[in-house]
């Protein structure tokens, strides 16, 4: 019997994201872009949707190739806004856009994404202790400050609360519970990483 956080559930898809990704430290800038869409997607929905929908938002936004969807016009705002697989909401799209321009500025000054985001936990992830899901938090000082900043460079849908289930996501905080056989598991792959 595998010791796993609560949240998981019983759906095989929910399982499979926790046991293999969800708190994994992600340096590749194609899939924190990925993260940080699909965290936005989520606003106001459960996780289980959207991970439901993960593939359509990979067809439907060129497999979050940043280039290229910051060079969607009208036509292809209305075509997603037609496409069942997704959510079909125009802000969410919208921001889809207008955060792919607002990476690739952050790409050209700091020579990646990933190089920005990791600064604000000093380039290492954070290891929570928490005992129980009701411990975690929805947002930190950390979350807050992203925000903030992600804000003023033209992104959209990443309020504080976004901003840290992103740092959950991408492994920037290690908030599987300590019980769960992923919380060893992710300690020993930041401990072993030479920066």
């Amino acid at each position: 019997m595998v010791n796993r956080c609560m949240w998981a559930g019983q759906d095989s898809e929910m399982i499979n994201y926790h046991d293999k990704e969800w708190g994994t430290p992600v340096h590749d800038d194609r899939l924190l872009f990925e993260f940080l869409i699909l965290e936005g997607a989520q606003a106001g929905l459960s996780w289980s949707t959207i991970l439901r929908k993960r593939e359509n938002y990979r067809k439907a936004f060129n497999n979050f190739d940043t280039k290229k969807i910051a060079q969607y016009d009208e036509k292809m705002i209305e075509e997603l806004l037609n496409n069942e697989g997704i959510i079909r909401n125009r802000l969410k799209i919208n921001a889809v856009i207008s955060n792919a321009k607002a990476f690739l500025t952050v790409q050209e000054e700091f020579g990646s994404f990933n190089k920005y985001i990791w600064k604000f936990v000093n380039h290492r992830p954070i290891i929570n202790k928490f005992k129980d899901l009701s411990e975690l938090p929805s947002k930190t000082e950390i979350s807050e400050q992203m925000s903030k900043d992600l804000k003023k460079r033209g992104f959209k849908f990443v309020g504080p609360t976004i901003c840290y289930a992103f740092m959950q996501a991408v492994g920037m905080v290690n908030d599987h519970v300590m019980d769960c056989f992923r919380y060893d598991a992710i300690n020993h792959i930041v401990n072993n990483f030479k920066s």
